[in-house]
């Protein structure tokens, strides 16, 4: 009779020790399995907040937005926001009260760049050489490429669509770029640079 009892106690007891290794085993496979959540990556540490926070962001421009260039003010008529590959950009439409028409490019090239732009109409250069003379200038090829981009507001383009461009830049910061939407033409825009303290943002999006 003992003997019984005692195997009946060391069945019971393999089979308690099986159970937990199965449960341990499943816990296991479990917590290997469980996606992990992406860390984020820490901010700029080179940003200007304190200029973002007295001039305004750049970033955050909207239609409906009104900017000060160099003691020029313009409402922003449209945006169109561009993506190739990882790398993305914006471009806003710009109309003074005299309805001159610029564009302002925003990037981060690591660093915050913007570039105020006039179309050049009566312009009769193409792009693909290594260098261009345009306006008494000689620009040097950059970067060329294609990209998606979505667009708001009025810009006269279709909400969403291709670009290609060819950038072009001087000495001294000058630029000259080449840009098609979908099957249009290029179209030719000069550009300059401006310092951060130039622009002055007020936003306007979503006032009542």
């Amino acid at each position: 009779m003992n003997g019984t009892m005692a195997y009946l106690l060391a069945a019971v007891g393999c089979l308690v020790g099986v159970a937990g290794v199965v449960v341990a085993a499943v816990a296991l496979r479990r917590s290997r399995s469980r996606p992990q959540q992406p860390a984020k990556g820490p901010g700029d540490p080179l940003r200007d907040r304190d200029a973002d926070a007295l001039r305004g962001d750049p970033r955050r421009l909207a239609p409906g937005d009104i900017v000060e260039i160099r003691g020029v003010s313009y409402a922003v008529r449209g945006s169109i926001r561009l993506v190739e590959g990882g790398w993305s950009w914006a471009e806003h439409l710009l109309d003074d009260a005299g309805g001159m028409r610029r564009w302002l490019s925003v990037e981060e090239d690591p660093e915050l760049e913007l570039v105020l732009w006039g179309a050049e109409q009566g312009a009769t250069v193409t792009p693909g050489a290594p260098t261009i003379e345009l306006a008494g200038r000689r620009y040097d090829w950059k970067e060329s490429g294609q990209a998606r981009y979505t667009a708001v507001g009025n810009t006269g383009l279709d909400p969403a669509g291709t670009m290609r461009y060819h950038d072009y830049q001087a000495p001294g910061g000058a630029r000259l770029s080449f840009e098609a939407y979908g099957e249009a033409g290029w179209e030719v825009a000069l550009g300059e640079l401006l310092h951060r303290g130039d622009v002055m943002i007020y936003p306007q999006a979503g006032a009542s």
